[in-house]
């Protein structure tokens, strides 16, 4: 018998977990650990921050389901993965032992980094739901009362998806409202261009982001260094190739939504051979840890070099549909080392996103991630809000069903038909 253990009940984890208990032979066990006890749909967090989505629209119970599907799930914080004696010291006091172990945390926020930022500085988070919840409500005030807008991410951040699709659909909702005119709108990043999303660009997503950003009239400020956040007032710097300050803004608002830079959680941080400088895990082609090779990482938790140097430090994304491609070659490679054989599966590390601007929308597919490409796809229309809307829907009724099945191929071809349909 082997003990597998999961660490985190994410987009990564989840799945993780489902494939996991398919691919082990019926004797070994599967056991995940989170420190919440329900499953949360963060792509849609855009949509609860601006009240479109509920809380309970976005998370699923997930003892339950694990039970019903033969895993054990123990609702509680790692506080130390200690690789060496085949641990993870909970908040509650007790050990877990393993015989391999996954690491899918998700990162920790480092809202800390720049002072004033985040919900409990001056700024608002969409990272998880119970921050969009937050969002939600100061965002019912905001409209109460509008004036100006600073959204974006800040220096070190690697998921710039979530800050385009915020950006947009409070636009949506403003002009729904019918007082988008009394909101002027600033896009504050750290990309060196609009639609770098940290993977060089994708496609025509410079051009696509630049002329929705024109359309909904937001202007924008890139090589963006966040210098501190006040109540009310923002202090950006741009800086140029040589890191030299080239223009310096103090920026009013009121209402921001500033996405943070990301880093490994505490549990996992200054383990040596484990993780990076940042805490990030480091894995190999299989996803496997070179140093402790019954360790594994999936998702954004885990160390990707970032692509190129840009004045402003840029991190890399791991996007749904990559994370997907983690899920599937880890799973098989440790039910092949159970059975006595070698890991062999690589991930593809392709990247696919929806980002959905609350009418329409901009669809990318990088295959692989990093150029050059073998396939280099963007698009957008009002056909992409509707594949967002029915990914929502497809991905949930999966997680409910226990499914392990690929969910971003099968909801890529589901948007295909959608495209066909809309356009």
């Amino acid at each position: 018998m082997t003990d597998i253990v999961i660490l985190g009940a994410g987009i990564g984890g989840v799945p993780m977990a489902y494939e996991m208990r398919e691919t082990a032979r019926k004797q070994d066990t599967v056991t995940v650990i989170s420190n919440n006890p329900y499953f949360q749909f963060t792509p849609s967090n855009p949509w609860a921050a601006v009240g479109w989505r509920s809380k309970k629209d976005l998370i699923i119970d997930l003892e339950p389901i694990m039970r019903k599907n033969g895993i054990k799930f123990i609702c509680d914080g790692a506080t130390k993965v200690d690789p060496e004696n085949n641990q993870v010291v909970l908040e509650s006091g007790a050990v877990v032992t393993y015989d391999h172990l996954i690491i899918a945390t998700g990162p920790e926020l480092a809202f800390d980094e720049v002072k004033g930022l985040g919900p409990d500085g001056f700024t608002q988070s969409i990272c998880n739901i119970d921050h969009s919840i937050v969002a939600q409500d100061a965002w019912e005030k905001f409209c109460a009362n509008p004036g100006p807008i600073v959204v974006g991410a800040v220096q070190g951040a690697s998921c710039y998806g979530p800050a385009y699709e915020f950006a947009m659909t409070m636009d949506t909702d403003l002009r729904r409202r019918k007082i988008r005119d009394k909101v002027p709108i600033t896009f504050v990043t750290a990309e060196p261009y609009v639609g770098h999303l940290g993977l060089g660009g994708v496609g025509d997503t410079k051009g696509l982001m630049e002329s929705e950003m024109r359309e909904r009239h937001i202007r924008w400020i890139t090589n963006a260094r966040v210098d501190g956040v006040e109540d009310g007032k923002m202090s950006v710097s741009e800086i140029a190739e040589g890191g030299e300050v080239v223009k310096e803004h103090e920026l009013d608002f009121s209402y921001s939504m500033m996405l943070p830079a990301f880093r490994g959680i505490p549990a996992v941080c200054g383990v040596d051979g484990l993780v990076n400088p940042r805490g990030f895990i480091i894995v190999d082609k299989y996803q496997r840890n070179p140093k402790y090779n019954n360790v594994w990482g999936v998702g954004v938790c885990i160390a990707i070099a970032p692509l190129e140097a840009t004045p402003v430090a840029v991190g890399v994304p791991k996007t749904g549909y990559m994370i997907e491609s983690m899920v599937t070659a880890t799973a098989h490679n440790i039910a092949s080392i159970v059975r006595g054989g070698e890991p062999v599966e690589e991930p593809t590390w392709n990247a696919f996103c929806l980002a959905d601007f609350g009418d329409s929308g901009v669809v990318f597919l990088a295959q692989p991630q990093n150029p050059p490409r073998n396939r280099n796809w963007s698009a957008s229309g009002k056909w992409v809000h509707w594949a967002k809307i029915a990914f929502e829907k497809y991905f949930l009724r999966k997680v409910r069903k226990g499914q392990s099945e690929p969910y971003f191929e099968r909801a890529t071809l589901k948007m295909m038909n959608v495209t066909r349909l809309k356009d």
